[in-house]
């Protein structure tokens, strides 16, 4: 294998998960007659950067705009005696894997380069990958053997506003997780801003009223896994900081933010969240019992 002449290839690849499918690429019959999905992604041109490498590479082969995370691991495979353009040759493949996501309104995947190395792009369930059912490139499956969602912490502050026998509420749009569920307004506070001064500004946003924060009432956290509406996979981390807070009766609440993740502001009987009747996240029926449990 000694005479062999050698070949080093570095290449970027992107770990693509959307929920229970990962996003593969079909090798062509130019590089395999036999059927072999793998990573999306391929050949640093020279000069080039890998993260600018894997977006390109995406984009060629599955017609998709995908971004990458700062991190990537680096896996390598010592190939000697491997046929490559028509003859043997002793061949090291450094793979550079990143962790990627595309937008949720990304259309169906469909290769974009011409006479390539790929024949058909497609979410494919990660369950066939792993257990043989689709036949897959070992980069699959170490890849998938080492990814871990993204883990994200947000902290954010959030408004319990009661008036009478109603609670300011808001809807999520289509954009954010949980789409449809009726949450208190607030938001994530920003660097350097205070908790308060970000939930006068994020009911603003939301609700286009003033409002007046009150007293702390609890801390609440929820933690999952899910799909962030940037589209990348996450391990997600929410630690709410629920105050009490009042806004002026002369003003009529309103969405202000188009194409947000809030679509919808109202006040909602608190009979209809008691009855089941309107779907609302834990954290409104947590900060509703806070207030009771304070009230005595």
């Amino acid at each position: 294998m000694g005479s062999l002449p050698k070949r080093q290839r570095v290449a970027a690849y992107a770990v693509i998960i959307r929920e229970d499918r990962i996003l593969l690429s079909r090798l062509s019959a130019a590089v395999t007659k036999e059927e072999l999905w793998t990573l999306p992604g391929g050949g640093l041109d020279h000069g080039e950067d890998p993260r600018n490498a894997v977006v390109r590479e995406v984009y060629e082969e599955t017609g998709l705009d995908a971004e990458v995370g700062e991190l990537a691991r680096v896996y390598s495979a010592h190939l000697p005696g491997v046929w490559r353009q028509g003859r043997r040759v002793d061949a090291h493949a450094l793979r550079i894997v990143y962790d990627g996501w595309v937008p949720l309104d990304s259309p169906e995947p469909r290769v974009v380069e011409v006479d390539g190395s790929t024949a058909e792009a497609a979410w494919q369930p990660v369950s066939h990958v792993l257990n043989g059912q689709l036949p897959a490139s070992p980069l699959v499956l170490e890849a998938l053997a080492d990814h871990l969602p993204y883990r994200k912490q947000r902290v954010a502050a959030y408004a319990l506003i009661v008036r009478d026998d109603r609670v300011l509420l808001t809807r999520i749009s289509e954009r954010g997780y949980h789409s449809g569920s009726w949450t208190l307004p607030g938001g994530g506070i920003d660097h350097g801003e205070s908790p308060r001064a970000a939930l006068e500004r994020e009911v603003q946003e939301e609700c286009g009223v003033p409002c007046e924060v009150g007293g702390l009432l609890d801390v609440h956290d929820v933690h999952f896994d899910g799909m962030a509406p940037s589209g990348r996979n996450e391990d997600f981390h929410a630690v709410h900081l629920l105050f009490e807070a009042t806004v002026p009766e002369d003003v009529e609440p309103r969405v202000v933010e188009v194409g947000g993740t809030t679509d919808a502001v109202a006040w909602v009987p608190l009979a209809e969240i008691d009855a089941g009747e309107v779907p609302v996240l834990d954290v409104v029926r947590h900060a509703l019992e806070m207030k009771a449990t304070a009230a005595g």
